[in-house]
């Protein structure tokens, strides 16, 4: 199993795909109206891909996912870069601290980091903060989901690959609890000779559940974690490499 999509709903795919192709250096490879994905390599030569599927509903004031950019050093260079391509500035009540809070063009917010020890490999995004209803339990399941470590953090509760590189996965108590569908969410997708149902007992026995929709039939399968927040399996494929798509 491995994380292989980061997935924000867009009103508008290839605007807001567009936005966040050009803020991470990731390569589009795919256009269309109702869908734009772009590809991210990771340091070491990994990768994330990033996919926007037109979804209509509004945005939320305060994602339980959201993506903590990588600034350090050269943190109002990237600022400036991202307002200059359609980023805002946004309050969300963070008061004075030393990362810098945005909004994409479609309102969802995003940090632009200070400088951290624990960033050091991390690539374009620095971390993925998580809202979890017990930091504790769900870092178990993330775990165990991702085959990730824990690692030191600024917050307590933090994963990352197994390399030491790309972003980290960081479990954050939840201001409020979960009441609609996360705007952003993770897929991970199946090895080639996992078995679905022995991973399905796996998960269901640390806290996660199928989760229910009216979405019809789909070609993979949506789960949600101990807290409620939603991630997608995707059925084993042949992983297509940066180098090998050209």
């Amino acid at each position: 199993m491995r994380l292989e999509n980061i997935v924000v709903d867009a009103q508008d795919p290839i605007r807001l795909g567009g936005f966040w192709a050009a803020a991470l250096g990731a390569r589009p490879i795919t256009e269309e109206s109702d869908l734009f994905e772009a590809q991210l390599v990771l340091p070491g030569g990994d990768w994330l891909d990033l996919c926007f599927p037109r979804v209509p509903d509004p945005v939320q004031p305060d994602p339980r996912l959201h993506l903590d950019l990588s600034g350090g050093a050269h943190q109002r260079q990237v600022i400036d870069r991202l307002l200059g391509l359609g980023a805002r500035h946004l309050d969300i009540g963070q008061g004075s601290v030393p990362w810098v809070v945005l909004a994409d063009p479609e309102g969802n917010p995003c940090c632009v980091m200070e400088d951290r020890p624990e960033y050091a490999d991390a690539g374009a995004i620095a971390a993925l903060p998580l809202d979890s209803a017990d930091p504790e339990r769900d870092l178990e399941f993330w775990a165990l989901l991702t085959g990730w470590r824990r690692t030191p953090g600024s917050v307590a509760h933090t994963l990352r690959h197994p390399s030491g590189r790309g972003p980290l996965l960081e479990l954050c108590p939840e201001p409020t609890a979960k009441t609609t569908k996360n705007r952003i969410h993770l897929d991970l997708r199946f090895d080639t000779g996992d078995d679905p149902a022995r991973w399905a007992e796996r998960l269901i026995g640390s806290g996660g559940r199928p989760m229910e929709h009216d979405w019809g039939e789909l070609p993979w399968q949506v789960w949600q974690d101990p807290s409620g927040n939603e991630f997608c399996l995707l059925a084993a494929s042949e992983r297509v490499s940066p180098s090998a798509a050209g």
